[in-house]
Order: structure tokens, then C-alpha cells, then sequence
């Protein structure tokens, strides 16, 4: 219990003071933007969550890789996320809508921000998978310890796929003001109970610290914290599962994601009674 507490203050102490940095900084008035309910808002809370769940997850990892595997997932999706957020706000890269929209802009060969952005997350997820395959207690899985190379192999790919598709579930969701936070306390809360629970407390701390000033509507997370909020839990979860554990993870995550082009999640959300109180729990009213 002593180490949840610990972790999950460290990123509340260091996302509050990121965000403050980030706020003085003099061209901080270049991360302003306009929200659903017209009001400016900045992306100050994107770095700000991203470097705080980081440091946080970080200093409740049981061991050097799992450490090592948060801070790669969370600081590059929350870096490549960043890019997005200020790059593709430029009109030319507006025109790309999707990852079909970012293939078919690449094959008239422009490298759009949310290319960059789905290269690096995926790229990130590879890396920290691979990681947390050296963890000793990620390695102590019993399903684990009978695999040859191809099977612990494919336990890495599947641990890069739930880690990405974590990252894009939050990203998916975070649409209002708050409910990419709250998204990630009711998925991480679990992950808190048990072995390794201190680094998903650590990323919950930091999103908790900015919880007032998202529903608040000052900041916004942008990709920047939405990606690197869901990294930081794939990578808990994978950390704590086998490689069936993490198939099915990952199925859930790719229906969702299939979902979703489908169907709104925001018109779900406002269509079931008790999702849109819990979703509108805090929020700043919109008059």
C-alpha cells in the first residue's frame, strides 16, 4: 500500500509541476485552442499528464525493465502525441482525417502529424513490450516459462498491441472535457490491487491531479495525454498478464477500435442514462 501511495503521489507532484512550467513558458499561448463548448483551452495538460504518469509509473515499476518499458511507452507516445497536437492544427494537414486519410496522404507522398503520431505509439509499444519481456516476474508467468522463440515472439507482439491499443482507446475517448480520466480510472483501478498495482497507481495519481482543471475546461489533454494515459495502462496490463490474458486484451481493444467506426461513442455515451451522469460528473456547465 505504501508503494501505491508513493507512486501515485509522484506523478500528482510531477504533473502539477509540469503543467506550471509548460503554463509559464512564453510561447505558451501558442497551445491554446477552442473546445466543443467554444471556450479557449490549453494543451498545457497534455505534456503536463504525459510527464507526470510517466515519473509516476516509473517510480512504482517493480523492477529496471518494467521501469524502463513505462518511460519509453509513456514519454514517446506522450512525445509523438505532442507533435500531432501542434503540427496537425495547420491547415494542409487538417485535409487528413483517419488512419486512411494519413495512408492515402502518404502515398501522394506527404508524412502527415498523424502518421508520425501512429508510427511512433506503435513503435513505442514494440519497444516496451519488449522490455517487460526481461522483467523477471513477467517472465516467472507460467505460460511464459515453456515458450520457445516463436511463442515469446508472438507474446511480445501481442503486448505491443495491447499497449497501442490501449493508447488509441483513450485517444478515441477523449472527446469531453474529463472523460479520457475518468475512462482510465475505471480501467486502471483493478491494475491497482495485486502485484505491480504502484505503477498504475502512479499514472492514476497524475491523472487525478488534472482532473478539475480538464473537467474545469482550462486545459485540455489532446494526444499528447490521451496516448500517453493509455500507453502507461497497456502497459500495466500487459505487465500483468499472460499471452492468452493479453489475446484477449487485445480483442477486446480491436472490436472497440472496429467499433467505433461505426458508431459514436460520445452518441452511446449521451444515449445510456447513467454514462452520460457519470460522463457529465464535474464537468463545467455549459452556459
Amino acid at each position: 500500500m505504501a508503494s501505491r501511495v508513493k507512486s501515485s503521489g509522484i506523478g500528482a507532484l510531477a504533473a502539477r509541476a509540469a503543467l506550471a512550467w509548460v503554463r509559464s513558458d512564453p510561447r505558451s499561448a501558442e497551445l491554446e485552442r477552442t473546445n466543443f463548448h467554444g471556450r479557449t483551452v490549453s494543451l498545457a495538460g497534455g505534456p503536463a499528464l504525459a510527464a507526470g504518469a510517466t515519473l509516476g509509473a516509473a517510480a512504482g515499476a517493480a523492477g529496471a525493465s518494467a521501469a524502463a518499458a513505462a518511460v519509453v511507452a509513456g514519454a514517446a507516445s506522450g512525445a509523438v502525441g505532442f507533435y500531432d497536437d501542434v503540427v496537425g492544427n495547420r491547415p494542409e494537414q487538417k485535409t487528413a482525417k483517419g488512419f486512411k486519410g494519413h495512408l492515402g496522404a502518404l502515398r501522394e507522398g506527404r508524412v502527415t502529424s498523424g502518421l508520425v503520431k501512429i508510427a511512433g505509439v506503435g513503435a513505442a509499444s514494440l519497444a516496451a513490450a519488449a522490455l517487460l519481456a526481461r522483467d523477471p516476474l513477467v517472465r516467472a508467468h507460467p505460460a511464459r516459462a515453456r515458450g520457445g522463440v516463436l511463442r515469446r515472439s508472438g507474446d511480445v507482439l501481442l503486448g505491443a498491441g495491447v499497449i497501442a491499443g490501449t493508447a488509441n482507446l483513450l485517444n478515441l475517448l477523449d472527446l469531453r472535457p474529463g472523460r479520457a480520466i475518468k475512462a482510465a480510472t475505471i480501467i486502471g483501478a483493478p491494475l491497482v490491487a495485486g502485484r505491480g498495482g504502484a505503477m498504475t497507481a502512479g499514472t492514476l495519481g497524475a491523472g487525478a491531479a488534472l482532473l478539475p482543471d480538464d473537467l474545469g475546461e482550462t486545459v485540455m489533454l489532446g494526444d499528447a495525454g490521451a496516448n500517453a494515459l493509455g500507453a502507461l495502462l497497456g502497459v500495466a496490463l500487459a505487465a500483468r498478464t499472460g499471452p492468452a490474458g493479453r489475446a484477449l486484451a487485445l480483442t477486446v481493444l480491436a472490436g472497440l477500435t472496429a467499433a467505433s467506426e461505426k458508431v459514436s461513442f460520445t452518441k452511446v455515451i449521451q444515449d445510456t442514462p447513467w454514462l452520460r451522469e457519470l460522463d457529465a460528473l464535474g464537468r463545467r456547465p455549459a452556459s
